[in-house]
């Protein structure tokens, strides 16, 4: 790659008109409530006994979470053109990287969450090492150490000098130097098979739980219409808000990325589109930290019945905040719940 072609690519001002106006105020808002249904979750969470590996990869998301809102605030303002330059800089070399770093550590979650389910309810009766919760704990401290350690090139590589133009703004990659802008470009392909490797995961670990769960029902005489809908809407909830909050920033991604570390021919009209694609993907995408607590709602009882005792101010049952586990029994032994297989035990 030639850095000089680089650097004249970089000349094109971006058009920020519509960005420092609508973002900001979408991420305002965005902020607000991501602040209160994750302080929430995590509040009802931790009270929870981490006693399957479910529960500790939701608690793991809520974390994540937590850590993606804090840095929305920071966005929010350099979006708005509001703060120095200095702030700016702090946004790309480190504000910028705890947010996608850990919208990436969400989505390895989510993949895991939907190996766990489809353990727990198609083996019901194994003996697997990713069902312990120890192990479940291991896990998500390797997804954190190797994401944060693949991250922080990003920061140490975002090192230049900028240049801003009179009227103009701090971009991002004119931080960064040539090996800078190679390890940019090859981490967002690392990403992007984070990604669609993990909808994958979770599309066939789905396909037969909503399967299993068919055949049990009907195995066992009773009313399978209703069992369906009920499974597939729970089915429904973590695959669509997947898809949907994560799937169209994907897609806009690569060739915006290669704008920026490549795409010396596309005119400057084109790199705009590319980067508003890229921006409004990203709100998108965003928004699965208010989105994440409908998956703990849908998915975790016990997370509905400690909600439901603080929005009423009743003190849960003693033991309710424990996660038991709940057996799920083969066709031709008895009725399969798909409601307790699906949820949080």
């Amino acid at each position: 790659m030639n850095t000089s072609q680089v650097n004249a690519s970089l000349k094109c001002e971006r058009d920020t008109r519509v960005i420092s106006v609508l973002f900001p105020c979408l991420y305002t808002a965005l902020f607000l409530m991501a602040v209160v249904l994750n302080s929430l979750a995590a509040w009802i969470f931790f009270q929870i006994r981490s006693s399957s590996t479910f529960v500790v990869y939701l608690k793991n998301v809520v974390v994540a979470d937590l850590l993606m809102t804090l840095t929305i605030p920071v966005k929010a303002l350099t979006d708005a053109g509001l703060g120095s330059w200095q702030l700016r800089a702090f946004h790309c070399r480190y504000s910028a990287v705890l947010f996608y770093i850990t919208m990436y550590i969400s989505i390895l979650l989510l993949g895991f969450i939907s190996l766990d389910r489809y353990l727990k309810i198609v083996h019901p009766f194994g003996r697997c090492a990713l069902q312990r919760v120890r192990v479940g704990q291991i896990l998500c401290a390797v997804i954190w150490v190797v994401m944060l350690s693949l991250a922080l090139p990003n920061v140490i590589l975002s090192n230049q000098m900028p240049q801003i133009p009179s009227g103009g703004r701090l971009r991002c990659t004119k931080m960064k130097g040539k090996m800078g802008l190679m390890w940019h470009e090859g981490f967002n392909y690392f990403c992007q098979f984070v990604f669609w490797g993990t909808l994958v995961l979770m599309v066939v670990c789905y396909t037969f739980i909503s399967r299993k769960v068919f055949e049990s029902y009907r195995a066992s005489q009773s009313s399978s219409d209703t069992a369906s809908k009920k499974t597939t809407s729970k089915v429904f909830v973590v695959v669509g808000v997947f898809f949907v909050c994560f799937a169209p920033y994907h897609l806009a991604r690569v060739p915006y990325t290669l704008s920026q570390t490549r795409n010396t021919s596309a005119q400057c009209w084109a790199q705009n589109q590319l980067y508003f694609a890229k921006e409004i993907t990203l709100w998108l995408s965003s928004t699965n930290v208010c989105l994440d607590p409908l998956i703990y709602v849908f998915l975790c009882r016990v997370f509905r019945k400690k909600l439901t005792a603080t929005l009423s101010r009743r003190p849960l049952p003693q033991g309710t905040v424990t996660d038991t586990t709940t057996k799920i029994e083969m066709p031709n032994r008895g009725h399969c719940n798909a409601n307790m297989g699906l949820d949080c035990h």
